[in-house]
């Protein structure tokens, strides 16, 4: 089976390409989000068809977000009053999303990454990034879980669909939207964030798109890429969260113009 799915590369020259890209992957992802930006790309590259590349990157993507997720709630930076309802909402939205990428051949699939690339792009260039909202008054509980489960909703949705840039987009909104402080705001990312992966993953599987053999040794890569990441951004806080923001940024700038070049 594995022999019918890698047409670029041997399993091991596959694995050595992977495995580094997966670690950075969950690097960032596990500071800002936007890992997906590496991984996605890194399996298609090898030559997964995208499906199965959308599903196995599911699973070490989760893992990889669940090891950040512990470090965050160990530093007490979890807002588990947005993070619950949010993570409510994900995981509706992630399902719908997953539904709906494999019900679309591997054609349109490619054309709507295309198309959702550039807008993402656009977005996030015409941001100035998130800001800390420590002056502005704390929202009604009601309506903080209420915002709190649109944005699980909505950004679990786009993840469950496309992926890439949905932690970042769950980050800002986070700040912007329900005012929480930036570290809490990345903290309560991992659990929103992780309850979407969770639904989307059981969904690809449930369709026999995760290529096991692939995804495995991922998995390793994610969760050190996310333990590491997680604890720096931590120690460090707000500065380092703005920095790979931007590089976020900048990577899918670059993917933005690869992909255009190719066209």
């Amino acid at each position: 089976m594995l022999k019918n799915v890698i047409v670029s590369y041997p399993y091991g020259i596959a694995l050595l390409i992977l495995c580094p890209l997966i670690f950075l992957a969950g690097f960032i992802d596990s500071i800002a989000g936007g890992g997906g930006l590496i991984s996605l790309p890194a399996y298609i590259f090898v030559g997964l068809p995208i499906h199965n590349a959308y599903g196995t990157n599911k699973l070490p993507n989760s893992l990889g977000t669940a090891t950040a997720m512990v470090n965050y709630y160990r530093s007490n930076s979890i807002d588990f009053s947005a993070a619950i309802p949010g993570g409510i909402g994900a995981l509706l939205g992630s399902w719908i999303g997953t539904r709906l990428a494999i019900s679309l051949s591997p054609r349109a699939l490619q054309i709507c990454l295309m198309v959702i690339l550039p807008l993402v792009g656009i977005f996030i260039f015409t941001r100035r990034g998130a800001k800390d909202t420590e002056t502005k008054d704390p929202l009604s509980t009601r309506l903080k879980y209420s915002l709190s489960f649109f944005i699980g909703l909505v950004c679990g949705c786009y993840d469950g669909f496309f992926g890439p840039g949905a932690g970042m987009f769950m980050t800002l909104a986070l700040v912007g939207l329900v005012r929480l402080e930036l570290i809490k705001a990345v903290g309560t990312t991992k659990v929103i964030n992780f309850a979407s992966n969770f639904a989307s993953v059981i969904t690809w599987f449930a369709s026999g798109n995760i290529i096991f053999p692939i995804a495995l040794p991922c998995i390793v890569c994610s969760i050190a890429g996310g333990f590491l990441g997680s604890r720096m951004a931590v120690k460090i806080g707000t500065k380092l969260i703005r920095l790979v923001l931007a590089l976020v940024a900048a990577l899918l700038f670059a993917k933005i113009l690869i992909d255009l070049l190719k066209i």
